[in-house]
């Protein structure tokens, strides 16, 4: 049975009183601090509201800037009614607030809530539109019902929001077909819907400073040629719920390429420097249909599940059998990770340890399956918890603590106290529409849209394109049908 061993908070039980009544004050001090911050999120009865703004037809918005410039502060905006697909998903259709066709929209101490299907919180679509919030809260209880949502190549800039999100399918900050650019700064992000991760990106994401918190689904999703990156964010995944037999496995942070159509085909990217990331169930990271760097610096990872892998690369239900699997370059940098990595037959692995980086675990425990190369700089260290198998390696002579176990290097077994060098695995794969795909010696060549608001589970059905769209008159265009 595959074990992963969990961060220890406390380092060891052997501590005099002295320390302990030191480490205790530390904790209070951590935890005062960490209160203070929280509360400084605003809440909705701390927002003085001067004016409320409804809407209770179906499709229309509340708040509508087209090619303008607006702004709102102080008022309350209250959604109801339905929509449905593309015309929502993509095009903002029955979102409470909505930017487009270039608008600059700044809201400030605003309070959105809605209670629809497809009733998004706040909107920005297409190239040059940009939407500035702050300080403010945003309730969603419909499904496919995003908090943040960003599409066709539009710009949202977020700072110390308060969002909450209870549907089925509605990520706190989500984008879809033709991504875009969200910054989100400060504040507290929390989903509780089945396919609700608090980011589903099929754009380019930045948070900074912020809480994440799911409690059914992924933590973090990243769709195709798209990236998130996390720095200094406390960020807690419980995946409990599945929407379909696509994969297995749950997990914190999903990477993957749905074939949908609504992600460019291409390199994907997360990265996470200091913060912390807690899993409560399943892998930490799972990556399958694509090609995907993870960068690591300095963060506090704890995994709770004793059976989950720090990583898996796998394939799964999306993209042709037997060329789906998943091609990852982990950095590790000033990094300490435990638990065990598993990469399957149709995926690879070159893993990249740097500055005084440990990782402790096994690495395909069960024998030689995808292929992996592992480099390890002078000062770092990785210790076995069970045999290994790897393809290639690039250590020093003191680099690998075999711990009792046995690491095999393309069926040869490793000899302990000994230096070795090897070569990057080189990934080329046939894209199904943009030509080849080549991440030379794991390095990236470059790094959008869920199914149903953010959620990876159900997938969409193949489509037709990748460019951002353009909204149309009258008839929708014939798109994929959400999974």
């Amino acid at each position: 049975m595959k074990k992963i061993l969990l961060l220890l908070l406390s380092i060891t039980l052997s501590v005099s009183l002295c320390a302990c009544s030191q480490n205790s004050a530390q904790t209070q001090e951590t935890e005062t601090a960490e209160t203070a911050e929280k509360t400084s999120v605003p809440q909705k009865e701390d927002i003085v509201i001067n004016e409320t703004y409804t809407s209770t037809e179906d499709g229309t918005h509340v708040i509508e800037a087209d090619g303008e410039t607006a702004s709102y502060s102080n008022i309350k905006v209250e959604k109801t009614g339905d929509s449905s697909g593309d015309e929502a998903d993509f095009y903002g259709e029955n979102a409470a607030v909505f930017a487009t066709d270039g608008a600059t929209l700044d809201l400030n101490e605003i309070v959105v809530e809605t209670d629809g299907t497809h009733a998004n919180g706040v909107f920005s679509y297409g190239e040059g539109t940009i939407v500035n919030i702050s300080d403010s809260v945003i309730e969603t209880s419909g499904n496919c019902s995003g908090g943040l949502m960003t599409t066709g190549g539009g710009t949202m800039n977020a700072t110390n929001l308060n969002i909450h999100t209870t549907g089925n399918s509605s990520a706190a900050i989500r984008s879809d077909r033709g991504g875009g650019t969200v910054n989100v700064t400060k504040g507290s992000y929390v989903t509780e819907g089945k396919g609700s991760p608090v980011i589903y990106s099929t754009a380019d994401i930045t948070v900074r400073d912020a809480y994440l918190e799911s409690t059914s689904s992924q933590g973090v999703v990243v769709e195709g040629k798209n990236s998130v990156t996390l720095n200094n964010v406390e960020l807690v995944a419980n995946n409990v719920s599945k929407n379909s037999d696509k994969s297995d496995w749950y997990q914190a942070v999903m990477i993957y390429q749905s074939m949908s159509g609504d992600a460019a085909e291409g390199l994907a990217s997360f990265s996470m420097k200091d913060g912390s990331l807690l899993n409560k169930n399943g892998d930490v990271f799972f990556v399958n249909n694509t090609m995907a760097t993870i960068s690591l610096e300095n963060v506090s990872i704890t995994n709770e599940d004793a059976e989950g892998y720090f990583l898996r690369a796998a394939a799964a239900g999306w993209g042709s059998e037997g060329s789906n699997g998943g091609h990852v370059t982990m950095n590790l940098t000033d990094q300490t990770v435990q638990g065990d990595i598993i990469v399957d037959e149709v995926s690879t692995l070159n893993m990249y340890f740097k500055d005084n980086s440990s990782y402790t675990g096994a690495i395909n425990e069960d024998g030689e399956a995808g292929e992996v190369y592992v480099q390890i700089e002078e000062g770092s260290k990785w210790t076995l918890t069970a045999d290994s198998y790897v393809t290639s390696l690039t250590c020093t002579a003191d680099s690998i603590n075999l711990n009792g176990h046995k690491l095999y290097i393309n069926g040869e077994e490793y000899q302990e106290g000994t230096a070795s060098i090897g070569e990057a695995i080189e990934v080329v794969i046939v894209s199904s529409g943009n030509g080849d795909m080549q991440m030379p010696g794991g390095g990236p060549p470059e790094g959008g849209t869920p199914p149903e608001g953010g959620i990876p589970d159900g997938g969409h059905e193949p489509g037709d394109g990748q460019e951002p769209p353009e909204k149309p008159d009258g008839e929708k265009p014939d798109k994929p049908n959400n999974g």
